[in-house]
């Protein structure tokens, strides 16, 4: 028998809360707007940030993090050059899937829904309100393309510097928002014994909510 990993050993008991029938919102964009809340009031760093799951034509899953930048009944939307990998997926098959994960507060929220692209309206406002740097940066990068090495951005950075010099920078055509308008959510509160409480909402003609096993 091999030497078991010290992996096996690493575990957490949960017991920072629970997660009630009683105490959820009936709406999950309600309910997600207090789980949010309460990420921002803990000091979480970076609580929009989502890990984001595509699936390739070939059946190939894919997932990166990125950062949710809105959130309404409309949608969750972030940004992307679209002709990176996550995108060119997201857009072919419109299906996504997406996690949180606030390991402070023990809790994880999935999504999954039909993705589209933001209005250009939507768009263009974002990156205006963009720093200067991250602007130019849109500009600069060929996202999840083969680049020969780290001169190749730093080069076409202080190209495009000098090139947009003095005036506005404009959002290029292949960069702006994904909305994912959901379909289902499920909040996961971790609980002792590894039974963890887990509430599904799922749309028909309106939401409804369901417990799941853990």
């Amino acid at each position: 028998m091999t030497e078991m990993s010290p992996l096996a050993d690493m575990r957490e008991n949960y017991t920072t809360g629970q997660l009630q029938e009683e105490d959820v919102a009936q709406s999950p964009f309600v309910q997600f707007e207090r789980w949010f809340a309460d990420a921002q009031a803990s000091n979480i760093k970076e609580p929009n940030a989502m890990v984001v799951a595509s699936v390739s034509s070939e059946g190939q899953p894919s997932a990166r993090v990125v950062l949710l930048k809105d959130f309404s009944e409309e949608g969750l939307v972030f940004y992307t050059n679209y002709h990176s990998r996550k995108a060119t997926e997201i857009l072919s098959t419109q299906k996504v899937s997406v996690v949180f994960f606030w390991s402070d507060l023990e809790r994880q929220v999935r999504v999954e829904g039909i993705a589209h692209k933001a209005s250009a309206t939507v768009s263009d406002a974002y990156f205006a309100s963009r720093p200067r740097s991250s602007q130019l940066g849109a500009h600069v990068s060929p996202q999840s393309r083969v680049i020969p090495d780290r001169n190749y951005l730093k080069d076409r950075q202080n190209e495009l510097e000098a090139s947009f010099a003095g005036r506005d920078i404009p959002r290029p055509e292949h960069w702006g928002g994904i909305v994912i308008v959901p379909t289902v959510f499920e909040f996961w509160q971790g609980r002792p014994s590894r039974l963890h409480d887990r509430i599904r909402y799922i749309k028909s003609q309106q939401w409804q909510y369901e417990r799941l096993a853990p």
